[in-house]
């Protein structure tokens, strides 16, 4: 029953922050239109009064458009549905990483939608830019119905890129550390990830930059990518800058990184570490992989195909002249050595069976057939008288 009780509380001021966070857009604006995946019917699941739509930025992304309805289902439970359309994937990961956050739960991959959260009475998942949150709104909730009106209704959304954001595999031992990694897509996000460090505070955080932070032995491991060398450049000097200020104003080593450096266009910084050549040596397993795309066509397409075609024509012609030589040196090697076991055996016999010869110890030829040709053991013996 508690635990109930403080589902709805946390459910009420979730509502009512969504709702301020409407009001506070004016008057003026119209209200947004509810999304169209939440149906009157969905599976064995029926909508109990219309849906709602708020226009609710939140604290941690850019303005984003949540619709609310509650199901009833064939049983009588009652299930509360958000969801959310964010502005892309990684502001929908982000979200549930913030649920994640918040409640200290792991995130799955592909079990409802592309990632969710499960636990008692609750469900959380993503899947392309929705973010979907499920409250079980009375006790007959039971886990099994929740899971399957959340898989219901993750078949009816978009699949988008159906992937993580490629900056988490990006991670240390990614497989590992995703479970637990948190990501953020504005500097109010990562401020939320690391409330008491000012040095970040000297980061540009805008221009599709966005962050992936993770637990190691070694300490916490932050991973801030921008979207070109110079801007990373730029965040760097302003960031060696900020940590000089810092440590100017007696600023105690805990509030300071353990170690900083920029890989490629990410800035990578540790923090926690027991050492800095621990850190550094975490910071030494981040590895930029750059990734280059055309706005229009491609100026080495065809050097490139070219350099293809060429590398598959060479690989092919080697290995079937390999093939040849190959399959050239196994037949003659058998054939010898069928061919010297056969000559072999000839031999033997040969010396073990004695030849007559009238033809003074020389071989003679039955050319004429006058030396008759029997076989002993094939003579009848002499009669019984």
């Amino acid at each position: 029953m508690l635990r109930l009780l403080s589902k709805t509380i946390y459910l009420l001021c979730l509502v009512l922050s969504l709702a301020i966070g409407c009001l506070a857009e004016g008057n003026g604006q119209e209200r947004a239109n509810p999304d169209k995946t939440l149906a009157d019917r969905i599976a064995e699941f029926r909508a109990r009064g219309p849906a709602t739509a708020l226009n609710a930025p939140a604290a941690e992304l850019p303005s984003s458009i949540v619709t609310r309805r509650t199901y009833v289902g064939s049983d009588g439970e009652v299930v509360e549905v958000f969801l959310n359309r964010t502005q892309n994937d990684s502001s929908a990961y982000s979200l549930l990483t913030l649920v994640k956050e918040n409640q200290g739960h792991a995130v799955k991959i592909g079990q409802i939608g592309t990632a969710s959260i499960e636990q008692p009475g609750e469900i959380s998942f993503v899947k392309g830019n929705a973010f979907v949150i499920l409250f079980g709104d009375s006790v007959n909730a039971t886990q099994a119905k929740l899971i399957q009106l959340a898989n219901s209704i993750a078949q009816q959304l978009d699949r988008g890129e159906n992937a993580i954001p490629v900056l988490v595999k990006h991670l240390p031992n990614w497989e590992a550390a995703q479970p637990t990694a948190s990501y953020a897509v504005t500097f109010k996000g990562l401020k939320h990830l690391f409330p008491q460090q000012k040095v970040l505070e000297a980061i540009a955080f805008d221009s599709g930059a966005e962050a992936v932070a993770a637990d190691y032995d070694a300490g916490r491991l932050l991973i801030i990518e921008f979207n070109t060398p110079q801007i990373s450049a730029d965040n760097e000097r302003n960031v060696a800058a900020r940590i000089n200020e810092l440590r100017s104003a007696g600023e105690a080593g805990k509030l300071l990184p353990s170690s900083y450096r920029r890989v490629g266009n990410y800035l990578v910084f540790v923090f926690y570490a027991t050492s800095e050549p621990v850190a550094n040596e975490l910071i030494d397993q981040v590895k930029y992989q750059q990734v280059v795309q055309w706005l229009g066509n491609d100026p080495y397409a065809y050097e490139r195909a070219t350099r293809e075609f060429t590398e598959t024509t060479l690989g092919v012609f080697v290995s079937v002249v390999k093939a040849s030589g190959l399959a050239l040196v196994t037949c003659l090697g058998v054939g010898g050595l069928l061919g010297a076991l056969l000559f072999s055996r000839r031999r033997t016999r040969t010396r073990n069976v004695e030849a007559y010869t009238d033809a003074g110890g020389m071989l003679r030829l039955n050319l004429d057939e006058m030396t008759p040709e029997t076989d002993p053991a094939r003579l009848i013996g002499p009669g019984v008288r």
